[in-house]
């Protein structure tokens, strides 16, 4: 399973805005699905880690 930052529309946005506010709490939303994850040689492992490094964020191939 993946999870990225879930897309919401206008009125999901709000309601969350709403939410927020009133616990005082930053909320974050996330959408998950189910993935298998890459089959990957070590040559192309190691490229994938490089690049990792220059970005400095974490890569995840599927």
């Amino acid at each position: 399973m993946i999870c990225s930052y879930a897309s919401v529309e206008e009125k999901k946005l709000k309601a969350l805005q709403g939410l927020e506010k009133e616990l005082g709490k930053t909320l974050l939303a996330f959408s998950c699905h189910d993935a298998k994850p890459a089959q990957l040689t070590q040559e192309q492992l190691e490229h994938v880690q490089v690049l990792e490094k220059e970005l400095g964020v974490v890569i995840v191939a599927l």
